[in-house]
């Protein structure tokens, strides 16, 4: 008889923080926990992601020159969060903003292996060799 079994990530719940980089014209954007639309919306309403990603705290701020997602902290992320990654990407492109992504798991870069994501989106091992590009 075949069991079949489900991994349950048991520790912080999904969030994500906006700090400056080491390098001028640099955000960094810290996510933690499950990076999936159960966690991502069960913290924080699909708004409020949105406001948290935007370039501009203040109407005559421009956008910052990079942008990291620092995903060390993200042990698994779904189709809703690899959305939101290349959303990002693809807004940042757009505004002549550099897109870095930093610190992604195994099980993460995986995923962007299998999606091929990993061929579009600069990737960096730490966020460290991210901020000092």
């Amino acid at each position: 008889m075949m069991t079949s079994q489900t991994q349950l990530w048991k520790g912080s719940p999904f969030s994500i923080e906006r700090k400056p980089g080491k390098a001028a014209g640099t955000v960094i954007f810290c996510l933690q926990g499950p990076f999936t639309a159960r966690d991502m919306y069960g913290s924080l309403t699909p708004d409020d992601l949105q406001n948290m990603l935007n370039f501009q705290s203040a109407p005559d701020e421009q956008p910052p020159a990079v942008n990291i997602l620092d995903l060390t902290s993200v042990p698994y992320m779904d189709s809703a969060g690899l959305g939101m990654v290349v959303g990002h990407y693809v807004r940042c492109h757009r505004k002549g903003v550099r897109f870095v992504a930093a610190g992604a798991t195994p099980r993460v870069r995986e995923l962007f292996r299998m999606t091929k994501v990993d061929t579009t989106l600069p990737l960096a091992d730490k966020v460290e060799d991210a901020d000092t590009l």
